[in-house]
């Protein structure tokens, strides 16, 4: 489903904007984390400096407001961040499990050609081998033999192609389990990011704050 949907011409030409716009949001959420950042360490300090003053309690709901706030966005650049990597590396592996089964097929196409060719070989082979039992012909059976050896020597360079390819199938077949495996590691990882943000926001939206818009 994922070959199928990554075969659209309109991702081949996202692909070269991809990385510029990755980088570009990427340093826009570092910004914003970092300033985030700053702003809970500024009104903290003036929260506790404000609160052993004793000042009025109009100013001081206003601080907690403003540091409210500001750990708000910390928490949610902070999330945002880390869930756009998440994002990206998904994407990565989508991307090169789709490879893997495309290079997957093409190396059965080519281990079941390579298999129906030395059937084929070996065939013929059978054929001129009863033929050389029932003729005794001394030159047609010179002929034949070196048919018959220029056969064989095909049938062994069929077999030996046919063994690389079953290599190289296997092989392939390893990585795409590997990458299957990774890819689902990073999915059970996001899901539980993306069920801990929904308590972290149920938790945030219920903390009581007055005077908060």
């Amino acid at each position: 489903r994922w070959q199928k949907i990554f075969m659209f011409p309109l991702w081949s030409k996202m692909a070269v904007f991809w990385n510029k716009m990755f980088l570009t949001i990427i340093v826009l959420l570092i910004v914003l984390f970092l300033d985030a950042i700053r702003e809970v360490r500024k009104y903290s300090s003036v929260h506790v400096n404000e609160k052993a003053a004793n000042v009025n309690t109009s100013a001081f709901d206003h601080i907690q407001m403003k540091l409210f706030r500001s750990q708000r966005n910390l928490y949610l650049s902070g999330f945002s961040l880390f869930l756009w990597l998440v994002l990206r590396r998904t994407v990565t592996l989508l991307t090169q499990l789709a490879k893997e089964m495309a290079s997957h097929a093409a190396l059965e196409t080519q281990v079941n050609d390579a298999t129906e060719a030395a059937k084929k070989y070996m065939a013929e082979n059978e054929r001129l081998q009863e033929a050389l039992s029932g003729k005794g012909n001394g030159k047609k059976k010179e002929s034949t033999d070196k048919t018959e050896e220029k056969l064989k020597e095909e049938v062994e360079h069929l077999k030996a192609e046919l063994q690389k390819t079953s290599d190289a199938f296997h092989k392939a077949k390893t990585e795409v389990a590997a990458v299957k495996k990774q890819s689902e590691g990073i999915r059970k990882e996001y899901d539980h990011l993306m069920k801990k943000f929904e308590q972290l926001q149920v938790g945030g939206s219920g903390s009581p704050c007055k005077n908060c818009v």
